[in-house]
């Protein structure tokens, strides 16, 4: 694998970035402040970690102009440090690229459509009548069920399940072990037990999608589950059918959506998060980590439930008082209509 290189003259071209120092330094990766030696470049993007840059050895840091005092050394001056950094990673990005081409051991049905330059790992299996776009990879291991589309630059890491039917967009990544298309939770009951609901939509995802490691996106009952355009996901997420999640919105680890709800444009769910089914949240909301949704969120702004750690003494104590509320309560409502007497 080769080593990525940029002069510092060419990167604060890549980064939209002025910079102050020696152009022709080559910087071949990027580092911690306090980590990064002379071949490589670092970021500040908070004030609480300048004092890092005392003693770092880095051929150049990406910085705010107004902390350029910070540091003697070469600096690539931006307004949002953070996003320049991100746009860096993605210069240095030292994973495989996979080359076009079916491996020997992959099974690919002979009504699959092919794009230019797809590859196609190890022991995948890509079913009837699926259409793959140009450059996309199906990693090892995965299977791409029966009329499956997706999109052109789209990467499936290995061991990807996609059920039946679903529909995936350009420029999308679905980390190892996500699921999508599965049966949603549908069950009726009976006298007997659980009778099945059929689940006989599908699945559309849309483009500059990111799908985190062994997440879940059920298939709907009637209709399609959607997730729009940049819509990020983490690991461990399970979005229950016939869910629609809107564009931009982020999804942190371990939340679970359950059916049918919809979550607005550039929402922020953090993790651990939990939201009954067929809520509505409104664009521009934020969920802190750990919260319950169990109502509709009707306007943008920022929404809790979690309760804070204590100190397991202090926390005992409270749930106590939690358990005596309702008493208290009543006893403060006779002591109110005494006082109106």
């Amino acid at each position: 694998m080769s080593v990525r290189h940029y002069t510092l003259a060419e990167l604060a071209g890549l980064l939209e970035a002025e910079l102050i120092g020696d152009g022709a330094i080559v910087a071949t990766g990027l580092a911690n402040p306090g980590q990064a030696q002379a071949c490589q470049i670092t970021f500040i993007s908070d004030e609480k970690y300048l004092a890092d840059l005392s003693q770092s050895q880095a051929a150049a840091v990406i910085m705010k102009a107004e902390h350029t005092d910070y540091y003697a050394g070469a600096r690539l001056l931006v307004k949002n440090p953070y996003l320049a950094f991100a746009k860096a990673s993605v210069l240095f990005d030292d994973a495989p690229v996979r080359q076009p081409g079916v491996a020997a051991s992959s099974i690919v049905d002979a009504t699959a459509s092919l794009g230019d330059n797809v590859s196609i790992g190890a022991n995948a299996v890509i079913e009837a009548g699926v259409v793959l776009a140009d450059n996309v990879v199906v990693g090892a291991g995965c299977v791409v069920s029966e009329g499956c589309e997706i999109g052109a630059n789209t990467l499936l890491h290995a061991n990807v399940t996609l059920y039946h039917k679903v529909v995936v967009g350009q420029h999308c990544t679905l980390h190892s072990g996500s699921v999508i298309g599965a049966d949603g939770f549908g069950f009726a009951p009976t006298a007997e037990g659980w009778h099945r609901i059929a689940q006989l939509g599908g699945v559309v995802i849309g483009n500059h999608v990111s799908i985190g490691c062994n997440s879940t996106i059920d298939r709907g009952a009637l209709g399609s589950t959607e997730i729009h355009d940049h819509v990020i996901i983490d690991n461990l997420v399970h979005i229950g059918h016939n869910c629609s999640i809107g564009e931009g919105t982020a999804i942190a680890g371990c939340a679970g959506i359950a059916g049918s709800v919809t979550i607005g444009r550039r929402c922020i769910i953090a993790g651990g998060v939990g939201i009954s089914g067929h809520l509505t949240i409104a664009d521009g909301v934020q969920v802190s980590g750990r919260t319950v949704v169990s109502k509709s969120i009707k306007q943008s702004g920022s929404f809790s439930s979690g309760s804070p750690m204590l100190e397991t003494s202090a926390w005992r104590r409270s749930a106590v008082r939690v358990s005596q509320l309702d008493k208290l309560f009543e006893r403060v409502k006779k002591i109110e209509k005494l006082l109106k007497k």
